[in-house]
């Protein structure tokens, strides 16, 4: 690895390895197909302690994920879980081995939205199923032994373009909004900043990549100006939930959360900001690999912890589960 990027061992392996998946052409199905063998590649076996259900919210596909046993007498708190690959990539299973593991620590609920996906469905439209499946959650008419007193947005990547855009709508509405949301690594500008120029090269998100998602996603360029669209774009944040933002230090998207973390500080949104010291775009998925993102993820556990209100101690050692 180049000294422009100083990685541990363990993340340079994690990055040898995921290059390893490179798409056999640059149409969709090539990229799509690429994109879901790394995702089984990195995807473990299955938390033994907690359940899985595919079911729908609305007309949404999504999948729950919640530890076995009796629901606490409120409901389990829940995240609806909004996943990242670029508004084109991934679905059920991309990110099933975060929500299982979050799920095997933490007594609560994950609900993984399985979104319409760019180019065919280019903004809002995933967006509009993001915001459906959440009105869904909180219309009391499932029966999904949930606490809607306690309910959180999380995404990563583009999630985290969605999780921020569906809070901006929601508050903008009047609708019941999260009490919490977790970014990581979000897609928050579709203009450009510093570290997309800067970071141009950085690994495993190019800034070529970056444009070529932002193009697929928002084909429209005055579409791009939208706060839905590009949340850095909005006016104010104030009336936001709490906010968890972890940005990864070698990643063109690292000025995107940090100026949202700058922003929503600045108009008294509590907040929690990881700096993802040596970390690089993706790197959640190595998860139980490279320390540096266990230390991201214990952090965003005990997060969960404190804004949930979960009980005492139950945010444990990745890997204990």
């Amino acid at each position: 690895m180049s000294a422009r990027y100083p990685l541990s061992p363990a993340m340079a392996e994690f990055v040898v390895r995921c290059q390893s998946f490179a798409a056999a052409g640059a149409d969709i199905a090539a990229q799509r197909a690429a994109y879901d063998a790394l995702c089984h590649a990195f995807t473990p076996p299955r938390a033994p302690g907690v359940e899985w259900r595919d079911l729908r919210l609305g007309s949404v596909p999504v999948r729950l994920y919640r530890p076995r046993g009796t629901a606490p007498a409120a409901g389990w708190p829940v995240v609806l879980f909004i996943h990242g690959g670029g508004w084109m990539l991934g679905g059920l299973e991309s990110h099933a081995f975060l929500c299982d593991h979050l799920a095997a620590r933490l007594p609560l609920a994950l609900v993984a939205v399985d979104y319409r996906l760019a180019p065919e469905h280019p903004f809002p439209a995933p967006l509009e199923d993001c915001l459906e499946a959440w009105r869904a959650l909180g219309s009391k008419t499932m029966e999904l032994a949930l606490d809607g007193d306690r309910m959180a947005v999380m995404g990563d990547s583009a999630g985290g373009n969605l999780a921020a855009a569906l809070c901006l709508a929601l508050r903008d509405s009047g609708g019941p909004l999260p009490c919490a949301q977790a970014l990581v690594y979000p897609a928050l500008s579709a203009e450009p900043l510093s570290s997309h120029r800067n970071l141009a090269d950085a690994p495993l998100l190019s800034g070529e990549d970056l444009a070529a998602c932002i193009a697929a996603y928002l084909p429209t360029p005055s579409t791009r100006r939208s706060p839905l669209a590009s949340p850095l774009a909005a006016a104010d944040l104030r009336g936001l939930p709490d906010a968890f933002v972890a940005v990864a230090e070698f990643d063109p998207l690292r000025d995107d959360g940090i100026h949202y973390a700058r922003r929503l500080r600045a108009d008294g949104i509590p907040l929690e900001f990881h700096a993802g010291e040596g970390l690089v775009h993706g790197c959640l998925r190595g998860l139980g690999q490279v320390p540096e993102v266990d230390l991201l993820v214990l952090r965003l556990q005990a997060w969960f912890s404190r804004t949930l209100r979960l009980p005492r101690g139950v945010d444990q050692v990745v890997g204990s589960a």
